[in-house]
């Protein structure tokens, strides 16, 4: 079959190449410009994923044992050494912490009780917002509602908080459930993410005409759980405010979730230089709505809360996890696999990210257990400072290929093929990102072909644009600077409503099978990107970011 009859039967199909009876695979991969790839390589590959798994054990030690792991605090410390004695014992070399700062404190939770004392007795589900401290043992106070929208309400509160546990946002209005709450992406849904939009209201730089934007200096609970500098400038004042006005305990009913899910983060800061509130908690709104309604009764409802936190603060340098398989031929040239390796505190960090962190050693793993010899080296990197603005990817990045205020390259920058992350939760790759690359996303497509009863599907992001600025995830620290920062696309499950920064945030939502597919992608995409001929084609590289 000639490459257009190819492309014919592909448009036929909405966009999914099949060949005809007689066509052969070689044959696709010829017209679509791809590489031919190592079969054999793909069987042992599978092989050792499905049939010798440890990515659900990485889990358990990463979330189980070792979670929640908010950066820099020592279940972070522990869980690092825990993975870098995994690392050695698969065969990786220079297996060590990579140091970037300084951060700022560690902090973990030590202890949590929360009850609504009376009119009647109701166990409170929440837990502590990170980098706020404890009660020093029981308080029990009256229940107070002073919702803060800006500084301007700070006077009308003034004087009035003496004491008290403090309701700080209004009730949430929650609405009733009538659709899953998890999902799975239909083929019908790739593949429409896979076409390009009307290019007039997208093009290389999409707006969104009609996004809402948060009213300078709103509180509200999504704002001070924010990473944005905002976000800080916030916290800071409120932290201030309510620790000047002596607050016995400030409550929030998170920025998201109902149901016994309770979705939050920040309460303070790393930085010992910021202010520090008062004791703060995060409860379900359900629970947050009931004193509500109790104290605009009339009614003066008691609560009892008992916290006690840790913060660390004996090293203020944040860390990555770095191992390499060294390469033969050209072990100078580097492909990258990762995913952050912080957490937030709620749960046990399992979808976010130790899925992740777990699919990235797993692939590493098998590589590892092969022994087939790669070019290139690969090397998997777990991030640090993530939940915080990506800032152990960001060092790294900087440090090891180039500043981008002045992009003057290191002699490394030319030898980083590609970085690939995963960081979308627990769900099944669907497809890979190419970065507005169409020679990515045809040598993509062809390392896609023989895979595609896994379930990922195709190439996306052929019309994206260059990445203006970091964000989301690790990989656009690596796009932002023209390096090849690949992301998969993923099922989204239930990560966006019940997992993400949430106290569900649980070794139990986590899909064996889909992540099991997701390490050996990882593994699969990784020895194509280490064994082919020439490293992988990348977009153009920007030019230095004007200082601000």
């Amino acid at each position: 079959m000639d490459l257009r009859s190819l492309r014919l039967a592909a448009m036929v199909c909405g966009g999914a190449l099949l060949l005809p009876m007689g066509a052969t695979f070689a044959a696709a991969q010829e017209a679509s410009s791809g590489d031919k790839v190592d079969l054999g390589a793909l069987t042992e590959i599978k092989n050792e994923a499905f049939n010798r798994s440890q990515v659900m054990e990485n889990l358990f030690f990463i979330s189980e044992v070792y979670g929640p792991r908010v950066n820099n605090s020592r279940n972070h410390r522990a869980a690092a050494e825990w993975a870098m004695k995994q690392l050695k014992e698969w065969g990786l070399t220079n297996v060590h912490l990579e140091k970037w700062g300084p951060f700022g404190d560690g902090w973990q939770i030590k202890k949590y009780y929360g009850a609504l004392e009376s009119p009647a007795y109701a166990s409170l589900i929440g837990f502590p917002l990170a980098w706020t401290p404890g009660t020093n043992g029981p308080v029990t106070a009256e229940a107070v509602l002073a919702p803060l929208h800006s500084q301007e309400d700070f006077a009308k509160y003034k004087g009035k908080l003496k004491g008290k546990i403090v309701l700080i946002f209004d009730p949430r209005e929650l609405a009733l459930h009538t659709e899953a709450e998890a999902h799975r992406l239909t083929d019908e849904e790739v593949a429409a993410r896979t076409k390009t939009p009307d290019p007039s209201q997208t093009g290389f730089f999409p707006r969104r005409p009609g996004a809402a934007t948060p009213r300078p200096g709103e509180y509200t609970p999504a704002t001070l759980s924010t990473a944005a500098p905002t976000g800080r400038v916030l916290r800071n004042q409120v932290n201030a405010f309510l620790k000047e006005e002596g607050v016995a305990v400030a409550l929030t009913p998170g920025y998201n979730g109902d149901g016994g899910t309770v979705f939050a983060s920040y309460g303070g800061s790393q930085d010992p230089k910021d202010p520090v509130g008062p004791p703060m908690a995060a409860i379900t709104p359900e629970q947050y709505n009931r004193i509500c309604r109790l104290i605009e009764h009339g009614m003066t409802p008691k609560l009892t809360f008992d916290i006690e936190t840790e913060y660390q603060k004996d090293d203020q340098m944040g860390f990555n996890v770095i191992g390499e398989i060294p390469g033969t031929s050209k072990a100078d040239e580097v492909v990258m696999v990762g995913g952050h390796f912080d957490s937030w505190q709620g749960g046990t960090g399992a979808t976010d990210n130790g899925t992740g962190s777990a699919v990235a050693m797993e692939a590493v793993r098998i590589l590892a257990a092969l022994h087939k010899p790669m070019a290139r080296t690969v090397r998997v990197a777990l991030w640090g400072g993530e939940e915080q603005g990506l800032y152990g990817s960001l060092a790294y990045v900087q440090r090891h290929f180039a500043p981008r205020d002045t992009m003057k390259k290191t002699p490394e920058y030319d030898k980083l093929d590609v970085y690939l992350n995963d960081d979308s939760g627990s769900g099944k790759f669907r497809a890979v990102s190419a970065l507005g690359n169409a020679q990515l996303a045809a040598i993509f497509e062809s390392w896609i072909a023989p895979i595609k009863d896994l379930g990922i599907d195709s190439a996306v992001g052929l019309t994206a644009g260059p990445q203006r600025e970091p964000g989301g995830t690790d990989s656009t620290s690596f796009s932002w600077i023209g390096l090849n920062g690949v992301g998969f696309m993923q099922d989204p499950l239930e990560y966006g409503t019940r997992t993400h920064h949430s106290n569900m945030d649980l070794y139990d939502r986590v899909q064996k099978g889909d992540v099991m597919q997701g390490a050996m992608i990882e593994a699969w995409f990784a020895y194509n990107a280490a064994t082919r001929a020439e490293m992988l084609p990348r977009i153009e590289t920007p030019g230095p970011v004007e200082k601000k």
